[in-house]
């Protein structure tokens, strides 16, 4: 559909359930009120009430909405119970997705510039630019010859774009990566890459937000990382606000990410500098697992973390997380109050038996 883009999202008014809603200029609308339309246009929405619904049946629902938007546009739709957004509590996007995969290190700049501040011993005695030049011609061949690095994350982890982010009192180090987040909107197994943007549904803004001191377990090293107690708190994962239908997002491969700390620019690059795009990411994750309506893979996050700078999440920060066409998140951070004994960051410190 040529045009103004519309978007979907999840809303709540009042303290009443919570209702698909189509986008339309700040004005919302429940898809499950478009079903008369719909029906007078020849067509039918499956499972209105809810975007995974809708996602599960996106061949048949995605055609259905785009005409009655055309309707709507053109004035021929008669009365709609459109309310204004800011009235609305606004949830993730896709309440909840049923699997959530993750990349790690998927953009250059900032493994580069990891490989830069953490060197290793085979970078002794290099200089910055040599270390520079080492990491870049490494990820070069990693884009040719490699493959993503992928991990899971919880759906209890998710949260809505305007929602607090409360933050653990036993994590010192909790980081912002704001990234590119792919909803599948077809069954996909062994997808071939020229064939995977086929199967997304839309796009989404993401933060994998992540508790840095939790990544390693220094009882356990051999062990490696441990993602469940550095990716999965609740609220790890601020999502949306919207979902943007692929089909007004041309290319997941030129978009601008942002994000803001408190007003100030921390992360802005472009989708271009992934080492594995979203068709090669598509295809790596459909070839080990089963991916279903709905799922939810996020890209990875460009450089600009808080680790760069040495400067980690604190209670009264505000997040604003933008992605070019999908849509902006403002996320305020505020620390949790636990009564009681919390899990301490450092597993070293009990005695391991």
């Amino acid at each position: 559909m040529s045009g103004q883009p519309f978007y979907l999202g999840t809303f709540r008014a009042g303290g009443g359930p919570p209702f698909a809603g189509l986008v339309l200029e700040g004005q919302v609308v429940a898809v499950a009120a478009l079903v008369p339309l719909c029906r007078r246009l020849g067509l039918e929405l499956f499972q209105p009430e809810s975007v995974l619904g809708l996602l599960e049946d996106w061949s048949r629902n995605y055609p259905a909405l785009e005409r009655a938007v055309e309707a709507i546009r053109a004035g021929e739709a008669g009365a709609l119970p459109f309310i204004a957004e800011a009235q609305l509590q606004t949830l993730p996007p896709v309440y909840l997705p049923r699997q959530i995969f993750c990349s790690g290190a998927n953009y250059k700049k900032h493994v580069v510039d990891l490989i830069v501040a953490q060197g290793g011993p085979h970078l002794a005695g290099k200089s910055e630019a040599e270390r520079r030049e080492w990491g870049q011609r490494r990820m070069d061949e990693r884009a040719r010859w490699g493959k993503p690095f992928v991990f899971t994350k919880l759906p209890t982890s998710v949260i809505g774009p305007y929602d607090t982010l409360w933050l653990p009192p036993e994590v010192q180090q909790a980081d912002w990566e704001l990234e590119l987040g792919v909803v599948m909107g077809r069954p996909a197994r062994r997808v071939r890459r020229e064939e995977a943007l086929d199967y997304v549904a839309g796009y989404v803004v993401v933060n994998d937000i992540t508790a840095r001191e939790l990544v390693y377990r220094p009882d356990i090293p051999e062990m490696g990382m441990d993602w469940l107690a550095s990716k999965n708190a609740p609220g790890f994962l601020p999502m949306g606000p919207y979902l943007t239908p692929a089909a007004f997002v041309p290319d997941p491969q030129n978009l601008t990410i942002t994000l803001r700390l408190n007003g100030q620019v921390m992360q802005h690059e472009s989708t271009a500098d992934m080492i594995f795009g979203v068709a090669r990411l598509i295809e790596f994750i459909s070839a080990h697992v089963q991916l279903l309506p709905g799922d939810l893979i996020c890209t990875g996050s460009p450089a600009g973390n808080g680790m760069h700078y040495g400067r980690f999440l604190k209670d009264g920060d505000l997040m604003e997380g933008s992605i070019t066409g999908l849509g902006t998140q403002r996320t305020p951070c505020r620390l949790e109050e636990v009564p009681g004994r919390s899990e301490p960051a450092n597993y070293a410190s009990e005695e391991v038996g």
